[in-house]
């Protein structure tokens, strides 16, 4: 709640000055208005999300099975790709469910610990996501490049210092964030216009400024994705020359394709989230924001494992393997 107080200057002149008072109401809860209003087609987008996080949670667990029940995938890209599925299965299951209630529910709110806390393991999420994806890069520059030292290269030490590595940097990731955002102060409006809490329309609700908060995003986003962005550029042109540098027609195309699904990935999540935290604030809209959020944090999780199987004959046989053993004993 504001006072207005009219000052008089010494010409006579009177100009508002805003006076916060004692009693200055607190926000204890946000409001997220989601996707539409409309009770027929929330019902509708109630339908299509529960299915692709079901197909979210089916694909990556089934990967995550193939991966540990299948000796032929204990290799250094499939312990990535085991652990990119975990990820994966997290990042959608901090956004979905509370998205779906809300699809159901009369009263769209979260509080604000929650939603904060909701921020927090977005941003830890999508940190590790991006620098496992950064450790399969540099597996497949290993393996390409330099195939004779490969197991000396990615030995199982280095496996697991590369994914720790991701998680720890996720952490700071999601820390650094959430410490400068627990220091704003909400008086209203407590409309959130979008389907989760994402730090940016989180920022246009504070009544307190806002400026380190985004100094502090941008700097990290722009480190974060530069460094594992770079990482991974650096990792594939020395890739794509290598591979062309193959004679066999039938070798370059092997060495391909299995590159292809994750560069696919990759582009998927860097495209998006880059330009979604990257972007100016005069470019920005709701629906952009809610389009591009869909994108990275909910049917990128749901491509995954299907860009994986379908473009990988080693998963594709280790499902075969699977699926006959269980007939078999049927």
């Amino acid at each position: 709640i504001y006072t207005i107080v009219r000052i008089r200057s010494a010409e006579g002149h009177s100009f508002p000055e805003y006076m916060s008072m004692e009693n200055q109401t607190t926000v204890t809860e946000f409001i997220l208005l989601g996707l539409s209003s409309d009770p027929q087609i929330q019902i509708f987008l109630f339908l299509v999300f529960l299915v692709i996080y079901l197909i979210t949670l089916v694909g990556n667990i089934v990967i995550m099975v193939l991966i540990r029940a299948d000796f032929h995938l204990h290799t250094p890209m499939y312990f990535f790709l085991f652990h990119l599925s975990f990820v994966d299965i997290c990042y959608s299951s901090i956004m979905v469910p509370k998205m779906l209630m809300n699809f159901l529910a009369e009263h769209k709110t979260i509080s604000v610990n929650g939603c904060i806390a909701q921020m927090f393991f977005f941003f830890l999420f999508a940190g590790t996501e991006v620098f496992i994806l950064s450790a399969m890069a540099y597996d497949r520059y290993a393996a390409i490049c330099d195939p004779l030292h490969y197991l000396d290269a990615i030995n199982k030490e280095i496996w697991v210092q590369l994914v720790s590595g991701a998680w720890i940097t996720g952490f700071f990731y999601g820390l650094i964030n959430t410490v400068f955002a627990l220091e704003l102060h909400f008086c209203g409006p407590n409309e959130i216009s979008h389907f989760s809490c994402e730090l940016p329309p989180l920022l246009q609700l504070s009544c307190t400024d806002i400026l380190t908060n985004q100094m502090v995003l941008l700097t990290s986003v722009v480190i974060l994705g530069s460094s594992s962005f770079l990482f991974t550029l650096i990792s594939y042109i020395h890739v794509i020359s290598t591979i062309l540098r193959i004679r066999s027609a039938e070798g370059r195309q092997k060495a391909f394709s299995t590159c292809s699904s994750h560069l696919i990935v990759v582009g998927l999540l860097y495209l998006t989230a880059f330009f979604q935290y990257t972007k100016p604030s005069s470019v920005s809209s709701v629906l952009l924001d809610e389009m591009f959020s869909i994108q990275y944090s909910i049917l990128t999780p749901m491509l995954n494992p299907i860009i994986y199987s379908l473009k990988n004959k080693e998963v594709k046989t280790a499902l075969r393997n699977i699926l006959g053993k269980f007939c078999f004993l049927n």
